[in-house]
């Protein structure tokens, strides 16, 4: 895996699973996998009214909230409001979940591993990160503009919900006004 520097305006928006909501692909992989066979899959999801998520029966996922807030109704889980500010949310992708919209429509970062084939870790970033090598793939995602990326002796400045997708990402500038969202991804499974 190359690094590549993925655009906001870039990315197309497509139609959810179950149809109740859109969602614009950052990076799967492997490379054009669909939601069957994706070992790993990160994407930005828009949520203008409440309702169920889509089911990913062996599916581990992250949510972030990066814009609005919303009630999420997670199965055997509980009930957990969450807003920019909350940590990311891991849980299981077959798990009954809703969504009830508390402070207008909601964007959020959605990071889905296949279990058994992928791991992942979510970490917010406010200031300078040093990352160690990856065994899979890092992507560092900012939240504003201005966050700066240095990967393999290239600098890259990202301007917000821009993303950088590496192994070899070395470190990240944040700061309190530009900050970055950092996915960590393990690949498990050899054949994924």
């Amino acid at each position: 895996m190359t690094l590549s520097v993925l655009r906001a305006a870039d990315r197309a928006a497509v139609p959810w699973k179950n149809g109740g909501g859109v969602t614009r692909e950052i990076a799967a992989w492997p490379p054009g996998s669909g939601f069957d066979d994706f070992a790993w899959r990160i994407s930005m999801a828009e949520v203008r009214e409440d309702g169920p998520f889509s089911s990913f029966p062996g599916i581990d996922r992250v949510l972030t909230v990066l814009e609005g807030a919303l009630r999420l109704t997670v199965q055997d889980a509980g009930v957990f409001d969450l807003s920019p500010c909350s940590a990311p949310l891991a849980f299981d992708g077959a798990a009954l979940t809703s969504a009830q919209l508390t402070a207008g429509p909601v964007l959020d970062l959605n990071v889905m591993t296949r279990r058994g084939a992928a791991i992942a870790r979510v970490d917010r970033v406010t200031s300078h990160l040093d990352l160690p090598p990856m065994a899979a793939a890092c992507l560092v995602f900012a939240l504003a503009d201005g966050v700066e990326v240095h990967s393999a002796g290239e600098f890259h400045q990202l301007d917000r919900y821009d993303g950088v997708l590496s192994r070899t990402v070395a470190s990240v500038e944040a700061s309190a006004e530009a900050q970055a969202i950092v996915v960590w991804l393990t690949i498990s499974d050899t054949r994924a």
